[in-house]
């Protein structure tokens, strides 16, 4: 039998929990033209929350869908062999037939990690991965001396991004964090030279003070997780020639409608700035840049450290996704599939 994680109903507005999936059984499929396929991770990750709206892409009683990374247990085509690793987009089933068709997005995980730290495959050396290093690299574009200010430091991306900054170009990193302990966390382990705590800031006004203390001068870029206020704050301190790269705001993911942020465009006219939406795909495939690799040697040789919150089984998804929106995980949240002991979603 193959086990799959089901969306049960859409959800508009609020926290996403255990109570909006369940698991169903299924035949075990047959290999077809492509290859037979173990999951062992799968990711929950804050963009998903948009997409299980009514309005979203995720369709009620249908299989999740998402970044996993897995094992090839049966094979059909000579490109892929049997215990081959990989990354990919794929339903959160675990047992799965992938047509050929399909294996061109697949990215090869094998020599890269083993079974035991297949997680790097959605991590590290996945989605949050890879944007944070386009993020980074081809949107930021960082120059050695310059500051950088990362919303949602203790997450995936942004520990990533700072991490980068830091310890690879030789920037300045200011991170925003949720509480002291994430703030220790973020300057403790990762690195970062200050992180200032958006709890303690009950207005955009305490924010831009709080920032302008850590870098009186202003900003040379901002990494965009949260929004709101944040984006706010940054805006404020953004200094001439300087970029602001977003790839999230998960301050409006729960929300009924998008909140609109004020932007005064005149300002950016005469000092040249710059910001720029993006999303990971073109550095995920390789069209872009030399992401597997770099990153790759960059956690080999400890600039980019690991940190995951980490939940057994694949019916677990739903704690998982609600740590993501309640301050519930440090790093990248992963969800093995396969668990010692069966929990109740």
């Amino acid at each position: 039998m193959a086990s799959a994680l089901i969306l049960r109903t859409n959800l508009n507005a609020g926290v996403p929990g255990p109570e909006h999936f369940e698991m169903r059984q299924y035949p075990r499929p047959q290999l077809g033209d492509g290859i037979l396929v173990q999951l062992l991770v799968v990711s929950a990750d804050p963009y998903m929350r948009y997409r299980i709206r009514s309005d979203g892409d995720y369709k009620a009683d249908a299989p999740m869908l998402g970044l996993v990374a897995g094992k090839v247990l049966e094979t059909n085509v000579p490109e892929w062999k049997v215990g081959d690793l990989f990354g990919a987009e794929l339903p959160y089933i675990d047992i799965q037939a992938v047509p050929a068709s399909r294996l061109r997005m697949f990215r090869r995980l094998t020599g890269l990690v083993s079974e035991e730290n297949i997680s790097l495959g959605i991590g590290a050396l996945g989605m949050p991965g890879s944007t944070a290093y386009g993020g980074l690299t081809d949107i930021l574009r960082p120059k050695s001396g310059e500051v950088i200010w990362v919303s949602g430091a203790a997450g995936a991306v942004g520990s990533m991004v700072g991490m980068m900054a830091k310890h690879v170009f030789g920037c300045t990193v200011i991170g925003s964090a949720g509480g002291p302990e994430k703030c220790k966390l973020v300057t403790d382990r990762f690195g970062f030279d200050h992180c200032l705590d958006y709890k303690a800031c009950k207005s955009t006004r305490d924010l831009i003070t709080a920032l302008a203390k850590l870098a009186p001068s202003g900003i040379d870029m901002y990494f965009e997780n949260v929004g709101g206020m944040h984006f706010e704050a940054a805006m404020k301190c953004l200094r001439p020639n300087g970029r602001v790269a977003v790839c999230g705001v998960i301050s409006d993911y729960n929300k009924p409608k998008m909140t609109p942020n004020k932007i005064y465009i005149s300002n950016m006219i005469y000092t040249s700035q710059r910001v720029e939406g993006f999303q990971c795909f073109p550095w995920l495939s390789g069209e872009r840049g030399n992401f597997l690799q770099d990153m790759a040697k960059w956690v080999d040789e400890g600039k980019v450290k690991v940190e995951e919150t980490v939940f057994d089984g694949l019916e677990s998804f739903g704690s998982a996704f609600r740590a993501l929106f309640e301050g519930g995980n440090t790093g990248k949240v992963v969800v093995r599939v396969q668990s010692s002991a069966k929990s109740k979603l």
